[in-house]
């Protein structure tokens, strides 16, 4: 791949960032300065995107990423709170860490603008991230509801 085609491919993954996420989601997971490697299909569709830290995002058939670990760090620092955010205290941490699911009743806050499917971080009341996964609910039920899974989640953050 020609350099100018790895720029024209960063440009689209930034783009598709920015719609999926917000404005600066983009530039957050994909600085300029850096070269991820993009793992691609047999067809030479983007697949995965990997930063020398790890797995940033995979990029799904439907034009949507699924985050990473790493990819979930940098989206944490670049956006603002609460935006795509769920937010639980110490009595879920241990589960969420394991890769265990969130319960609407442990959730404490969450971003007004999630929806059901959306890609979503999970992090400590301390800001700390804890893992990324699936939004189940949107974000008013998932802060109003008792019952019912609100995150299905993919990759948890070991404890340090």
């Amino acid at each position: 791949m020609s350099n100018a085609d790895g720029d024209a491919d960063l440009s689209t993954l930034r783009t598709i960032a920015d719609y999926q996420f917000g404005a600066g989601a983009g530039a957050a997971l994909f600085p300029l300065e850096e070269s991820p490697t993009i793992k691609r299909t047999s067809s030479g569709r983007p697949q995965q995107v990997h930063a020398d830290d790890g797995r940033l995002v995979s990029f799904g058939t439907d034009g949507r990423f699924t985050l990473g670990i790493e990819g979930g760090r940098r989206l944490a620092a670049g956006l603002e709170s609460p935006a795509y955010r769920v937010v639980v205290d110490d009595e879920s941490e241990p589960f969420v860490r394991d890769e265990k699911n969130v319960f609407a009743k442990f959730v404490r806050e969450a971003g007004d603008e999630i929806r059901p499917g959306d890609e979503v971080l999970v992090v400590h009341e301390r800001g700390e991230l804890l893992a990324v996964g699936t939004a189940q609910l949107d974000a008013a039920a998932i802060t109003a509801f008792d019952t019912g899974m609100a995150v299905a989640v993919r990759e948890g953050v070991p404890a340090a």
